[in-house]
């Protein structure tokens, strides 16, 4: 069964990111405001950014690592913006935009 990490696109700009072995139940969840808190108070989302993973174990993981990334990082993530990303994960001071 394969587990996915999202990155979602919330309505203020914001971005979200989860994990689950069911996305599209998890995206209308999300979007139906089912989940109290972040993206609940920032509907619509849109679905910015999806990663397929072997186990629930490596989709909490990548989810873990992508929550403590920059914004600039996970903007180049979702272009797939392999370079950019390369060079933000080698800067010591943190891209901003």
């Amino acid at each position: 069964m394969p587990f996915y990490v999202y990155i979602l696109k919330c309505s203020d700009g914001s971005y979200y990111t989860g994990h689950t072995d069911q996305i599209e139940a998890r995206l209308a969840a999300h979007q139906a405001g089912q989940f109290s808190g972040y993206t609940s108070e920032r509907r619509p989302v849109e679905l910015a950014f999806l990663e397929e993973l072997g186990s629930r174990n490596e989709a909490f993981r990548r989810e873990r690592q992508i929550k403590g990334w920059s914004r600039a990082k996970k903007r180049a993530l979702m272009a797939k913006d392999w370079k950019r990303l390369v060079r933000l994960s080698q800067s010591v001071s943190r891209d901003s935009e």
